[in-house]
């Protein structure tokens, strides 16, 4: 497991966190979307670095 990918799966959780405070907040939908995307793509990004995949 490389820094990068540590740091990414750790970014996504924590926009994770912040999708759920900003539903809590009843925030726009936009703005949730947006994050939960953004989320989604580090999480991924994350999980694509591993060295479990070569």
């Amino acid at each position: 497991m490389t820094g990068l990918s540590t740091l990414l799966i750790v970014v996504g959780l924590f926009l994770a966190g912040g999708i759920y405070s900003f539903v809590k907040q009843q925030m726009p939908k936009g703005l949730i979307v947006l994050l939960s995307i953004a989320a989604g793509m580090c999480l991924v990004a994350g999980v694509m670095r591993l060295e479990v995949w070569n």
